[in-house]
């Protein structure tokens, strides 16, 4: 799996904005416009707080932006491919914790 540092938010970001029809300037309740292009140029990265803000505004669950953005295409067997893996380590991390 890809580190966090390889992941491409910005490209998720901005497939998941023209997807749903929505401008840079329609995220101005939780963000500037500005911002928002910079994301989705991968100058900066957002805070786990802006990201469920964003989500919010794109009217899906934030894990749907952190998937995408470590997935090479927009394939869904590869978006379950990830989602297993989660499953999995999530699993083992509470079977470790009993």
């Amino acid at each position: 799996m890809k580190r966090p540092s390889e992941s491409k938010f910005s490209n998720a970001l901005r497939l998941v904005r023209r997807a749903r029809g929505l401008t840079q300037e329609d995220f101005d309740d939780v963000s500037s416009r500005v911002y928002v292009s910079a994301l989705e140029r991968g100058i900066k990265q957002p805070t786990l707080a802006k990201v469920d803000a964003l989500a919010g505004v794109l009217g899906v669950h934030p894990l749907t932006l952190l998937v995408l953005s470590y997935c090479r295409e927009i394939d869904p067997r590869e978006v379950q491919a990830h989602l297993a893996a989660v499953a999995s380590e999530v699993q083992q991390l509470s079977k470790a914790s009993d």
